[in-house]
């Protein structure tokens, strides 16, 4: 295991080599469209040239291109560039985190399943289960370096999704540059960490080279990115008492209030993660073009545990307290992403495309002790869990037919699409913890399959001048299969599922004025389960998540009513949303006759219902020239209407309470100053609102391990533009050192630097 002290040994590349400066973060709004009717297209703030139609997406959009994310943000990971894309919160936890999830104005950080990632249209979100762990999408198959823009699609409005959008569409576009380019850029982080115990200096150190051309029929773009990270503490060890014959607890309670003193921290992460993505095409004529993406992810770790006890003698000691023991694991994963592409661009009467993907966990596992022995001991024994030969694959032919040409008043677009899940989770014995390969005898097991088929179409109509109508509709058929668990000598072969489902679209849009916009939009969307919530087993510590394999589809009503206008140099937006979800599918905490101790599981919860305003809101050249104000404020009454299956050991019911980890409130500030063309200057903050984690709302205290915060963080960036080659950059996540969990204590004061050479 690392020590303390290389945790805060100092990186090959010193900071001192970049350029110190002020700080400053990142505008989420573009450019305001222009203000003709007939090229202000969707509700987008951006004004990237599109069909006049747009099809494609009819409601509310947001964009935001490289040049801003390049410019005003601390991108250290890809997901780093949507952070203050409005209602939009992406919970990442540590530099290369493996689980940094997707919530939206609707849907929180435990619906991974309910949001949808697309990379160069290739669907990268893992909608192999519905949580934070392995339901993360695979941010890793690209890098912040290769990104050209970003979309932010705001519920399931477009047929051409299916029903994981009900929380809405990510959709990230790479570049393939027309000249040869090549980059290297060098970022250094240090995050100061000090809660409770645990007080140290953490460092991440990246290193990423692009290159890519387009030089006659052939272009290609390739990126690496090499992280070294340590991470700060993930958990905390805690007891409803003090060890016998231990000293150093520190008095605590846990989230409902009950009794929950701190022993030390866990999770303490040393990570080395390597991305490997290429993209190579082939313009095999001037309207057809071939496309092969291959992505690569390696991934190797270390997490270690720090204890606050004594013993009496005054000797470190984990007091016998088990959690120490899941607190300290290796872990070691390889997973490869390949995916096809054939696309027209005729700009004529019709155009198609197909796109073709898998992705494979080669390897994905984790090790650790069965528990712990005198004093820091641990057992030799231990156990690795592994999701090896889970994988998934998806295919999508769509066509586009426009009966008055490119720029007439109809797009007609159609489309199928098909996909395979399957989860392997099994959990094996070792005889020696430290040696994964040890392995013997079978301890647990989840596995299964689930399937999709489907047929959509979509018809945007412009019928007259100021107004655009589109139409759609998607038929789904969805099953699950060769579901299989095992618990201690149980085997159960669970039984098999089917169902179909149609989703109908509709939006209006009305120009009324040069200016202003209206448009409503209503959707029906349909989420089947995943193969983890029907078939994953996963027993860690004394926690026990159990399956559900007979959980019914979730069915959402959305409705949308946002009102657009724009004014020079500036935008604002306010939108109306409401969604009903009947049978949704949320993860609850009960007491089960089978289990010992307290089990998560999934069930569907008869009705929630979310409704709520957005103001969104983007300004250039207020007070001074290149001073550009933006911001977003959310409101959202989330409540369950009814769940007759909650149940609880303290009579409590979850009827009338606010739908688990969806926050009240949430809020985006930005402020970018541009002086000239070198120097940029921003200062950003975020809010969100508390968030419950319970069904029935008892987890009411904050500021603990497992608690869900409120939280007001501020970052900042500056960048300097040193010639046409060079590009230094320093920044503060954080700002103001605000100390929050979200269930896992979230990073401190970060301070970041990076250097950027462009040939």
């Amino acid at each position: 295991m690392p020590s303390p002290g290389f945790r805060r040994a100092r990186p090959a590349l010193a900071l001192t080599l970049l350029a110190p400066t002020l700080a400053a973060a990142w505008d989420n709004t573009p450019t305001p469209p222009q203000t003709s009717a007939k090229t202000l297209e969707g509700v987008s703030v951006s004004a990237r040239s599109e069909p006049k139609t747009q099809a494609g997406f009819p409601a509310t959009k947001v964009t935001v291109a490289a040049a801003q994310i390049q410019e005003t943000v601390n991108a250290v990971d890809v997901e780093d560039a949507a952070k203050y894309l409005p209602s939009v919160f992406i919970r990442k936890r540590n530099y290369g985190d493996t689980q940094p999830v997707l919530a939206t104005r609707d849907w929180g950080v435990n619906s991974s399943a309910r949001t949808l990632v697309y990379i160069d249209d290739v669907p990268v979100s893992a909608l192999i289960a519905n949580n934070n762990t392995i339901g993360a999408p695979r941010w890793g198959m690209a890098s912040p370096d290769s990104i050209d823009h970003i979309d932010m699609l705001y519920g399931p409005f477009s047929a051409a999704y299916p029903g994981n959008s009900m929380g809405g569409v990510l959709r990230i576009d790479t570049k393939l540059p027309d000249q040869p380019e090549v980059t290297l850029k060098q970022t250094e982080a240090m995050q100061d960490f000090d809660l409770y115990g645990t007080h140290d200096h953490l460092w991440t150190s990246q290193t990423t080279f692009t290159a890519g051309e387009h030089s006659g029929n052939w272009g290609f773009f390739f990126s690496a990115n090499a992280m070294n990270s340590f991470s700060q503490p993930l958990s905390f060890i805690t007891s409803p008492g003090v060890p016998t014959g231990t000293s150093g607890t520190l008095p605590a309670r846990n989230k409902t209030g009950q009794t929950a003193n701190v022993l030390g921290a866990g999770g303490l992460l040393h990570s080395r993660t390597l991305d490997l993505n290429g993209r190579l095409s082939y313009d095999i004529t001037p309207w057809l073009q071939a496309s092969y993406m291959l992505g690569y992810w390696h991934d190797m770790g270390q997490a270690q545990a720090q204890t606050y006890l004594d013993n009496a003698a005054g000797a470190p000691t984990y007091g016998k307290a088990a959690a120490f023991a899941s607190s300290i694991y290796g872990l070691g994963a390889d997973h490869l992403m390949q995916a096809a592409t054939l696309k027209t661009d005729t700009r004529g009467d019709f155009d198609g495309e197909l796109v073709v993907t898998h992705y494979a966990f080669l390897r994905d596992s984790q090790w650790t002790p069965a528990g712990v022995a005198a004093d820091t001991g641990l057992t030799t024994h231990g156990r690795l869990a592994s999701y090896a030969g889970t994988n998934w694959s998806t295919a999508d032919l769509r066509g586009t037919w426009r009966p008055d040409g490119y720029d007439g008043t109809q797009e007609v677009t159609a489309g199928a699409h098909a996909d395979q899940y399957t989860l392997k989770n099994p959990t094996t014995n070792l005889t020696d913890w430290l040696d994964p390969q040890s392995t013997t005898t079978l301890y647990s097991a989840g596995s299964g399959k689930t399937s999709t088929r489907a047929v959509w179409a979509q018809d945007a109509w412009r019928f007259a001048t100021d107004w655009l109508l589109t139409l759609g509709g998607r038929y789904e058929w969805w099953q699950a299969s060769d579901g299989f668990n095992f618990s201690g000598k149980t085997a159960i072969h669970q039984p098999s599922e089917k169902s179909d489902a149609f989703s109908p679209k509709a939006t209006l849009r009305w120009d009324l004025a040069p200016d202003w916009r209206i448009t409503g939009s209503l959707a029906r969307s349909v989420r089947f389960p995943t193969v983890g919530e029907l078939y994953q087993l996963v027993s860690t510590g004394t926690t026990y998540t159990s399956p559900n394999p007979d959980l019914k589809p979730e069915r959402a009503y959305d409705g949308e009513l946002a009102v657009e206008h724009a004014t020079d140099g500036g935008l604002v937006r306010l939108s109306l949303f409401q969604e009903n979800t009947r049978d949704a599918l949320i993860q609850q905490t009960a007491f089960l006759a089978q289990y010992p101790v307290p089990v998560n599981y999934v069930v569907n919860v008869g009705e929630v219902r979310n409704r709520g305003v957005e103001l969104a809101m983007q300004r250039d050249d207020v007070l001074l020239r290149g001073l550009e104000l933006s911001g977003s404020v959310t409101f959202v009454d989330s409540t369950i209407l009814s769940d007759d299956s909650f149940a609880s050991a303290a009579g409590t019911t979850a009827d009338g309470k606010h739908v688990p980890y969806v926050p009240r409130w949430r809020a985006t500030a930005v402020a970018t100053y541009r002086p000239d063309q070198a120097w940029s200057f921003t200062l950003a903050g975020r809010y969100s609102g508390r968030q419950y984690s319970t069904l029935d709302n008892t987890d009411d205290t904050p500021h603990v391990f497992g608690a869900f915060d409120a939280f007001t963080v501020f970052d900042a960036r500056i960048q300097y533009r040193i010639n046409s080659n060079l590009t230094a950059g320093f920044g503060v996540d954080n700002l103001t050192n605000e100390k929050y969990f979200l269930y896992h204590p979230f990073p401190q004061r970060t301070f970041v630097a990076d250097l950027k050479l462009r040939l």
